[in-house]
């Protein structure tokens, strides 16, 4: 499976796609390499194929709902499963005693090898070969988190909810904000057919609106 779904020719490229900063302690060779600068480039790749993607694919998502979904497929939990499944830990160089603390299961360093993968294709045999192996590996996801909606922020579920009883869009106001500028805590309310529904707080206007937004859908949905 790793053989067929990376096929990077470059030994070297691939050596190094494998290689966690903790090996280089116990093998200080000349010229030798982690994996975290093809993991940068990696990183950069996976975000515009993914946008790409949706942008192509789902014309009918708006803006919101499709940072959410991006987020999601590229995030490490997600990114450290699909590494995991495809063997990639057992493929890992690093040391001693990274390998005994778990580290061939850890989902950082999993979903960090994934990213290196895409930066050692991209190198190695350009981006239509990447595009595919995303597309093979982290794209075929897109339909089970469609399914559960799980991609949809509170104020986006919020202004669904509000539009299928038919009632005016939910408009978020600033109630009150506390404390010095470099420690503000906004309170923000939700006001639905010029009714306040709910209160949020944070440390941000969009945290405390999606604050507000989550109480107000408790609200609703009893």
């Amino acid at each position: 499976m790793l053989k067929n779904l990376t096929s990077i020719k470059n030994s070297e490229l691939k050596n190094t796609a494998f290689t966690h900063r903790s090996y280089l302690n116990e093998n200080p060779q000349k010229g030798l390499s982690s994996n975290e600068r093809l993991e940068f480039l990696g990183d950069s790749i996976l975000s515009f194929v993914v946008s790409d993607y949706l942008y192509k694919n789902f014309t009918h998502l708006p803006e919101g709902d499709l940072t959410n979904l991006r987020a999601l497929l590229v995030q490490a939990k997600t990114l450290g499963t699909i590494s995991s499944d495809l063997g990639f830990g057992a493929h890992l160089r690093m040391s001693k005693g990274e390998a005994d603390g778990g580290g061939r299961k850890n989902n950082t360093i999993l979903a960090n090898t994934y990213e290196a993968v895409i930066g050692a294709l991209f190198l190695d045999q350009g981006l239509a070969e990447v595009s595919k192996f995303i597309q093979k590996t982290l794209l075929i996801k897109i339909p089970q988190i469609l399914e559960k909606d799980s991609f949809k922020d509170d104020k986006s579920l919020l202004q669904e909810l509000v539009q299928e009883k038919r009632l005016p869009a939910p408009i978020y106001k600033i109630l009150k904000s506390e404390g010095p500028d470099h420690a503000k805590i906004f309170t923000v309310g939700v006001y639905i057919d010029d009714k306040l529904s709910a209160q949020g707080s944070g440390r941000s206007k969009n945290e405390a609106e999606k604050q507000a937004a989550q109480k107000a859908l408790a609200v609703f949905k009893k």
